[in-house]
């Protein structure tokens, strides 16, 4: 654990929902006047220092697109993950495409962003099956799950190698009473996970601030980060944004 650096993981899913705001309805997902254009973005961030990119093709398709995950799979020189439900449709477009690692969050229309982790032990079966057939394709994969102990140990069972483990309880508690304790269960969660043989990721609500406790959690592989970063690109640009974070993570 000491001396390892912990990845960045940049999520771009909102440069493409800058996209959509405007071109929703356009024949063309890049090229002629269609702005933001995500894979440009990922690029840029990779060269700045962002060690994977991580998208999000949701169902209803709010914001990255089939074509932007094959123009990924395509141009992206560090590894790509992609997030994704567990669905029958999910799974064979994962199977075409072959991101290098997949991660399995939940997913409901409502919701504006992802909140809260895969309900790994109501849902068994469907995530077991799943697991199994991205790994049999050699895809890495991951269960974005809660910080409890039974949702680690269904992990495991499963065979599923990484975890992500959702830190955004803590990120919504950070200036309320129970930031502490919100901490305490990632610290022992990632411990759990250790033990289990996971390695252990982290994600959701992570920004420039929690970071500096975030990265105090032991065993931490990667954090996957999004939103905080493209809002200081901004003001700063993608690849002062993507160096300032990779600084902070690392205490460099």
């Amino acid at each position: 654990m000491a001396g390892k650096n912990i990845l960045l993981g940049l999520n771009i899913d909102h440069a493409a929902t800058l996209r959509q705001v405007r071109y929703r309805e356009f024949a063309r997902d890049c090229g002629q006047m269609v702005e933001p254009d995500p894979v440009a973005l990922a690029l840029a961030a990779e060269r700045s220092g962002a060690d994977g990119i991580t998208v999000h093709l949701r169902e209803d398709r709010r914001h990255i697109q089939e074509s932007d995950v094959r123009r990924l799979r395509e141009c992206v020189q560090t590894r790509l993950n992609l997030e994704m439900s567990c669905t029958p449709a999910m799974v064979a477009f994962a199977l075409e495409v072959q991101p290098e690692y997949a991660c399995l969050v939940p997913e409901n229309r409502e919701e504006v962003t992802t909140e809260g982790g895969l309900d790994v032990t109501g849902q068994r079966t469907r995530v077991a099956e799943t697991v199994k057939a991205l790994l049999g394709a050699g895809i890495k994969t991951s269960l974005f799950i809660d910080p409890e102990p039974k949702a680690l140990e269904a992990a495991a069972e499963m065979r599923s190698p990484l975890i992500e483990i959702h830190t955004g309880a803590f990120a919504h508690a950070y200036y309320g009473p129970g930031r502490a304790t919100e901490l305490e269960k990632l610290r022992r969660a990632a411990t759990l996970g250790h033990e289990l043989g996971l390695i252990v990721n982290a994600g959701h609500g992570i920004n420039y601030v929690n970071i500096a406790e975030i990265r105090q959690i032991p065993w931490l592989h990667e954090l996957n980060i999004g939103h905080s970063i493209l809002c200081r690109a901004l003001f700063s640009g993608i690849d002062e944004a993507v160096r300032e974070m990779k600084t902070r993570m690392n205490g460099a």
